[in-house]
């Protein structure tokens, strides 16, 4: 195993989403992650297709309502550095389980909670997914053309952006503090504090006055005809960046517009200026627009689809997808210059893994068969 986490141990207890996510963000740095499932729990995917369950150095099963399989529980809590799990506020506490629980028994270990809504709060116990996260944040309301509903950009801004990533930086925070001061920490990741955070900038701008309220109308949002995407004549797309005035009067050249019929900051216009573009760029292909665009400095580039972005030169240079097991997939991220993380797929045997964590050959069986 390579990477900065090297050394790191991790108890994943097995949920959907974003704390998954997080365990193999932190398997892929390195972190020798450990994920117990639910015994004759259902997956949303077989394991094989399930990419975020990659990198795992084990996985079993364990039932939490069983006294000896919680003991387990607690028993590879003393030998880890973190537990991770996503369950409902109140769960672990009522399995015996909670952060005074883990802590007696290794004050050290930093106790990782995912959830939508936080621990506390009115909605803190309320069921959700992704899409509701964002939207009591505040986030999916601003993510709209002018006149349209808002469009929700997958799962990536709650579970992932908002979700995982702030656990995992927020378990790596904590792990150093512990390594200072000796005692570990709760933290509390919720999904609505990550994807509000995400949105600081536009709430600067709002302040400055800069920033509508109504969606559409906006530098980033779709409002201006220099930030937005267009149609190609075969059905592509060009997604266009253009926001400094240098790659805005470069962008209006190799476009062949007169800079004086198209300024950059003229508002009252912007529906214009969006129009005559879009005419522009209806008269060429998506691969007639990526050979005069893409490496000029106009910020403007042509829309990949999610599963031929790995076609692209620069995706390939980069070697940013890996294949495992057969299944392209993208790789680790980021990259380090000495102790680089790697994409691995997860271990098929647990046994070995758990002994080294100094489970007795009894436990052992029991979460492995």
């Amino acid at each position: 195993m390579t990477g900065p986490l090297q050394g790191i141990k991790v108890l994943e207890l097995g949920a959907i989403g974003p704390a998954p996510f997080a365990a193999m963000l932190l398997a892929d740095m390195g972190a020798e992650v450990v994920r117990l499932d639910r015994r004759g729990g259902a997956d949303m995917l077989p394991p094989r297709f399930d990419l975020t369950r990659r990198g795992r150095a084990a996985t079993a099963t364990v039932d939490l309502k069983d006294p000896a399989d919680r003991e387990t529980v607690l028993a590879l809590c003393e030998r880890a550095d973190v537990l991770l799990e996503g369950f409902r506020p109140g769960v672990m506490e009522r399995l015996g389980l909670g952060p005074d629980d883990v802590h007696a028994r290794n004050p050290r270990i930093v106790f990782g909670r995912m959830t939508g809504y936080g621990q506390e709060g009115p909605l803190a116990p309320v069921a959700g997914h992704d899409v509701n996260y964002i939207s009591v944040a505040g986030v999916l309301g601003a993510m709209a053309r002018k006149g349209e509903r808002p469009l929700f950009p997958l799962n990536l801004v709650g579970d992932y952006g908002g979700g995982a990533m702030f656990l995992a930086f927020g378990v790596v925070c904590g792990v150093l503090e512990a390594k200072a001061s000796g005692r570990g920490q709760v933290v509390d990741a919720a999904m609505v504090d990550g994807a509000a955070l995400l949105a600081t900038l536009m709430h600067g701008f709002h302040a400055a006055g800069a920033w509508s309220a109504t969606p559409g109308e906006n530098l980033l949002d779709s409002g201006a005809p220099f930030y937005e995407v267009y149609e190609t004549s075969d059905g592509g797309h060009v997604a266009v960046g253009a926001l400094e005035p240098q790659f805005h009067a470069r962008l209006l050249e190799l476009l062949e517009i007169p800079a004086e019929e198209m300024p950059q900051w003229d508002k009252d216009h912007w529906d214009a200026h969006k129009q005559r573009l879009a005419e522009v760029f209806a008269g060429r292909t998506r691969e007639e627009w990526a050979g005069i665009l893409e490496h000029e400095e106009a910020c403007a580039t042509v829309v990949r689809g999610l599963f031929e972005a790995h076609e692209h030169p620069h995706m390939a240079a980069r070697g940013t997808f890996v294949e495992l097991d057969g299944i392209r997939q993208p790789a680790a991220a980021p990259r380090f210059s000495r102790t680089p993380g790697e994409a691995r797929p997860p271990a098929e045997d647990a046994t070995g893994v758990l002994a080294d964590w100094g489970l007795d050959p009894d436990a052992v069986t029991r979460l492995t068969s």
